[in-house]
């Protein structure tokens, strides 16, 4: 993405970027997509979403999502009510065997979760200890509509300028970086902690703060989605704006070639 002014925090162009971040990146890049892998086998044993605290095959789903045999159930027995009221609560079998052979993904969720926390929890003390935070950290006057517009014109160029790796970086990629790290991140923390019972039983102010458990399910559910947006779009900067200069800032740590403003 097109830089469009140097911030004395941020490193001369083409710097490459530091043993550290490099390790950073990769462990985060795996464990993401390690969580996306095994989130999607997971819901494709209920690939139904709800909002507030309560959500099952009986209840109003905002939407169902065709993924696996379990999409657009059907087959139920007759409803066998609880007491002699009509209107009250009912119960009903399947007559059909569902897939629900997700604990292996639920446990490499869970554990993978906490080694992304563990990784960019070392990503921001390290990137506060070398000022390396204040390069993704788009400054008031960056986000000005003009400059916006100019650098969204920019990227529309084809072929686009070769880049080296490294910052400094542009007001498009400093915001897509700003929203990932600083908000995307922590709310998929945060709601994957309140779909646990065990969390919401000790802290029930955490899923309240997402509107219930089943919410923070289908929050949970679209963040993952624009964080997929965000990762297509990062692959596709990469590829345009120089491949092979690019992984080699993020492999080697060594400079690309070329003085363009534009990064990846």
């Amino acid at each position: 993405m097109k830089a469009t002014s140097v911030d004395p925090q941020e490193h001369s162009g083409g710097a490459g970027h530091a043993l550290w971040l490099r390790l950073c990146h990769w462990a985060i890049a795996g464990a993401v997509i390690t969580l996306a892998y095994s989130g999607v086998v997971i819901l494709m044993a209920h690939p139904r979403l709800y909002w507030g605290d309560v959500g099952n095959d009986l209840t109003h789903a905002w939407i169902e999502l065709p993924l696996g045999r379990n999409y657009h159930h059907g087959g139920w027995a007759p409803p066998l009510a609880f007491f002699a009221d009509p209107a009250g609560p009912v119960s009903r079998v399947r007559t059909y065997d569902i897939f629900n052979q997700n604990g292996w993904a639920r446990s490499l969720h869970f554990l993978t979760g906490w080694g992304l926390v563990a990784t960019a929890a070392v990503y921001g003390l390290a990137g506060l200890a070398t000022r390396r935070l204040g390069a993704i950290v788009p400054r008031a006057g960056e986000l000005a509509p003009r400059r916006l517009w100019a650098d969204v014109k920019a990227h529309l160029v084809l072929p686009m300028p070769q880049a080296p790796g490294g910052p400094p970086y542009g007001v498009l990629q400093k915001a897509a970086y700003f929203l990932v790290i600083f908000v995307g991140l922590p709310i998929m923390v945060l709601t994957g902690l309140s779909m646990s019972p065990a969390v919401g039983a000790a802290w029930p102010i955490l899923p309240a703060a997402f509107g219930g458990s089943q919410s923070a399910r289908s929050i949970h559910f679209l963040v993952l989605c624009a964080l997929t947006l965000f990762f297509v779009a990062h692959l596709a900067m990469v590829v345009l704006s120089g491949f092979r200069s690019q992984m080699r800032a993020m492999t080697l740590g060594r400079s690309g070639a070329g003085n363009s403003g534009v990064g990846k």
